[in-house]
């Protein structure tokens, strides 16, 4: 079987690209002899890195191509119908999904989270685009309702974030095994405009905690963007802290995240990246995809970036009652998360299913 691959890849973002390394990992689980093409701003990197054909998601000539000679298009996962940070990212999603289907290929939404979706135009886009696919399948509720509320009349159905599936139990970290590191907090920050000063609450309450005897060590999530961040961050605090390295493979990210005793993140995939080690975090929500996810882990959301209503105090006040009673936190990570791990393996298996339908 042939598939095509459509999502933010390629662009050098540890959480789209963990997706990307997910759901290839999902469908080569399923069926070995899998051939995958991957839609991607960067080919010839996506290829070294996960053993896959790509082709340039700009280049429509050969995007239409591989679906021509593909049995089916999975677009997803992560928030890709969306026109809060981009007018141009439903067009370009819808379009790609469209051309499928003008090449008679089912098409199948992968765990997408979707919205938010504020312009007349875009809504219509999405409505007319998603009634046509075969299958759709979001990661959480909200998701499904705005969907609903659009005018989408085909079952959507509610499964994982497909990184929740993965198993971390063999990824390692050069970087941390250098460093010695065993008892520390990690912190995901990413830029975003607000009126709030927010990075000076969270550079607070990690001062806080720093001289409470915790070792603080950021995380980018978006290399050099995240990296630059965190760099603003680190310095904005009094107390001394460390940065992970920006190129580091997914694998030794979620290592990192998922060996520390406290994630503090703003990054989606920060916090997907805890849970697959079961590791308590506190979330800074700036996306209505952080507290939805948060809400599915049962781990507290703190403030929200253009928010004045929290502060320094409570977010170190949150880390300390988490820290004093790590053991049971973890359990109940383990519980909440565990059912869901199980069934991350299931949405490949249906886009596959769908997909031979139609062969």
């Amino acid at each position: 079987m042939r598939v095509v691959l459509s999502g933010y890849y390629g662009f050098d973002n540890v959480g789209d690209e963990a997706i990307l390394f997910s759901i290839i990992s999902a469908l080569r689980k399923l069926q070995k002899d899998i051939e995958i093409t991957v839609l991607s701003n960067n080919p010839e990197a996506t290829e070294r890195t996960y053993g896959v054909q790509a082709v340039n998601r700009w280049k429509m000539k050969e995007v239409s191509m591989a679906l021509k000679s593909a049995d089916g298009l999975i677009s997803g996962g992560g928030s890709l119908l969306q026109d809060q940070t981009s007018m141009k990212s439903i067009p370009y999603y819808s379009g790609i999904m469209q051309m499928a289907k003008m090449h008679k290929k089912p098409v199948f939404v992968y765990a997408q989270g979707m919205g938010p979706i504020n312009k007349g135009i875009s809504k219509l886009i999405v409505r007319k685009t998603l009634n046509k696919v075969d299958q759709i399948t979001v990661r959480d509720e909200d998701s499904r309702k705005l969907l609903e509320d659009i005018g989408i009349k085909k079952t959507i159905g509610i499964v994982p974030d497909p990184v929740t599936g993965l198993d971390g139990s063999s990824f390692r970290s050069s970087w941390l095994e250098s460093n010695g590191l065993e008892n520390y907090i990690t912190v995901s920050v990413r830029d975003w405009p607000s009126t709030v000063d927010f990075k000076q609450k969270i550079c607070d309450g990690l001062d806080q905690l720093a001289r409470n005897g915790e070792t603080i060590v950021f995380i980018p999530m978006h290399g050099e963007q995240d990296a630059k961040t965190s760099r603003e961050f680190a310095e904005t605090m009094k107390e001394k802290s460390l940065i992970a390295p920006a190129d580091s493979s997914i694998e030794e990210k979620i290592a990192i995240i998922g060996h520390s005793q406290l994630l503090i993140g703003m990054r989606l995939h920060s916090l997907i990246f805890s849970s697959i080690f079961y590791t308590p975090f506190i979330a800074v929500s700036y996306d209505p995809k952080i507290d939805a996810f948060a809400k599915i882990a049962g781990q507290p959301i703190i403030g929200h970036v253009e928010q004045d209503n929290w502060n320094s105090n409570e977010l170190y006040e949150e880390a300390v009652s988490i820290l004093g009673n790590r053991v049971d936190a973890e359990a109940a990570m383990k519980a909440t998360i565990q059912p869901i791990q199980s069934q991350a393996l299931d949405t490949a298996k249906m886009a596959l299913e769908a997909f031979a339908k139609r062969a």
